[in-house]
């Protein structure tokens, strides 16, 4: 096992505040990278309609403190940055200092594509009116410095059946979007790498943080070659557990599930895993 400087791939678009332009433009401004990545779901397609950014700089119970930010709308499918792969939102020169909540506001055209094809309306609660808001911890920017923060997106966790839906009932009700989302500072970040062998068992991957307590869980899928990566890990020692999703032709040996245990992962460094076989 060998470890590889890690380079994290930027998601969000670029930030810039008006009313603080000619200050931000400055030699003492910081650079502001927000990024977007995704934990896979079942599902062939997630559709997020952002709408637009904002960041609070004041204590939680102050009204005001928004700034929105500079972001063209746009709807992106979060199942397509799996992997290692993100989409940069955000990137802009940004006054120096403490970022208290980031703000998503979301439009009326999210929507999610099930395995059989059929695409259903994604309602959220809030989302529309007050936005997601997710709380920041410790998020300092520095001057002369970048900053980055990656929105860790959960699929399997943030979209939920409602208990009473049952088919021919109207599709826009069997869905709601209630987003669960990992708000992670780069420069806490660390990441794994292998492959896995056949690569036809497309396994889902789990990687434990078992040196802590509760454990942390955070999951990935192998891709067509048999490739993964799970980037934006706390530093820690892991278990990781591969679990084939399908089975193996008659004539070859069944897959089996794997675990490896003791894989250290280290801040700003992808641990490389090499190969891993399941069968």
């Amino acid at each position: 096992m060998k470890i590889s400087h890690y380079l994290p791939v930027a998601i969000l678009a670029g930030l810039t505040l008006a009313s603080c332009a000619d200050d931000k433009s400055s030699n003492n401004a910081t650079k502001l990278q927000i990024r977007l990545t995704d934990a896979p779901g079942d599902f062939q397609k997630v559709t997020l309609d952002v709408r637009q950014i904002e960041v609070h700089l004041k204590d939680e119970q102050s009204a005001d403190g928004w700034e929105l930010l500079p972001f063209t709308p746009q709807t992106l499918n979060i199942l397509d940055y799996v992997n290692g792969r993100s989409a940069l939102l955000v990137d802009t020169d940004f006054e120096p200092g403490d970022l208290k909540e980031i703000r998503l506001v979301l439009g009326p055209n999210s929507t999610v594509t099930t395995r059989d094809g059929q695409v259903y309306d994604l309602k959220t609660p809030s989302g529309q009116t007050s936005g997601v808001k997710l709380k920041l911890n410790k998020a300092t920017l520095r001057e002369r410095e970048t900053f980055q923060l990656l929105l860790d997106f959960d699929v399997a966790k943030s979209i939920v059946q409602r208990g009473n839906w049952r088919p021919g009932n109207d599709k826009k009700e069997r869905f709601l979007l209630k987003p669960v989302i990992r708000v992670i500072a780069q420069d806490i970040a660390g990441g794994l790498r292998g492959t896995v062998t056949p690569s036809a068992s497309l396994p889902q991957i789990l990687a434990i943080r078992a040196s802590i307590t509760p454990a942390d869980t955070f999951s990935t899928s192998a891709d067509a070659s048999g490739g993964f990566q799970l980037g934006s890990l706390p530093s820690g020692v892991y278990r990781v557990e591969f679990f084939p999703t399908t089975t193996a032709p008659a004539n070859q040996p069944a897959y089996k599930n794997v675990v490896r245990t003791d894989i250290t992962v280290t801040n700003n460094q992808v641990t490389e895993l090499g190969q891993t076989k399941l069968d």
